[in-house]
């Protein structure tokens, strides 16, 4: 298998490649922009996999696309947040969270060779990427949350939100004021409208504010308990496969 790892780090490019050759898989080229990496896959060969990061020196690597067709399957390298890897998640192409992980590599290199894509399924799948991404640097969050109160219309700032949470089939928002009120999103409509550096789903039932987190407890099996400065209503508690990503996100 030829690997070509596109990342504007000179240092990050090399230590990937030196990861990929402790699992015996061959860097062809490591390329450190689009301008760089048009020239090369317009007149070379083509790998079987790219390891792409996403923001290059002279813009996002999605405009490589857009200038050359490529005939590989790509595995994203990323150092962006939950908000952006949802649309990966949504597109079944994998991605690898910066720091990159010896035995993540391992696994994503196993799962595309189980589940090669079909040259027409990388650019549908690439063009639903865009969509959904935009530019995740430019992407605006919401300021606040407009509530019907009887006849009346009140305004929550976010700053004021300590949680979301789900109950009877109804979403909430709870304020530090102690205030819950019933919203018109679901919680996974909340995804792409919180600041992912703000907001994290901690589970099915929890979108938690870090600035209203007060105290982390480890819970039972391999969980967390969070508990904020008022909400205190139900158990908050980080589901076991999202522990990891909550610790990152916390950092």
């Amino acid at each position: 298998m030829k690997v070509i790892i596109v990342e504007d780090e000179k240092p990050s490019a090399r230590r990937l490649s030196r990861m990929l050759a402790e699992i015996n898989i061959e860097t062809q080229a490591m390329l450190h922009s689009v301008e760089e990496s048009v020239a090369y896959f317009k007149d070379n060969e083509h790998p079987d996999l790219i390891m792409l990061d996403i923001q290059l020196s002279d813009g996002l690597s999605f405009e490589i696309f857009d200038q050359v067709e490529v005939n590989s399957a790509i595995i994203f390298t990323t150092a962006y947040d939950e908000y952006a890897l949802k649309a990966f998640k949504l597109n079944s192409i994998d991605y690898l969270l910066k720091p990159i992980d010896d035995e993540e590599l391992s696994n994503a290199i196993d799962k595309f060779k189980l589940n090669r894509p079909e040259k027409h399924n990388l650019q549908v799948d690439l063009e639903q990427i865009k969509k959904l991404l935009v530019n995740p640097l430019d992407k605006t969050f919401k300021k606040r949350f407009t509530i019907k109160v009887g006849q009346h219309i009140k305004i929550v700032p976010i700053d004021e939100i300590e949680c979301f949470y789900s109950e009877n089939k109804g979403s909430y928002l709870f304020t530090s004021s102690k205030r819950d009120y019933l919203i018109d999103y679901s919680l996974e409509e909340l995804e792409t409208e919180l600041d992912p550096t703000k907001f994290f789903r901690v589970s099915r039932k929890f979108y938690v504010n870090l600035d209203a987190i007060k105290d982390i407890v480890s819970y039972t099996n391999s969980r967390l308990k969070v508990i904020l400065n008022n909400y205190s209503e139900n158990e908050i508690i980080v589901s076991r496969e999202k522990v990891k990503d909550f610790k990152k996100w916390i950092s």
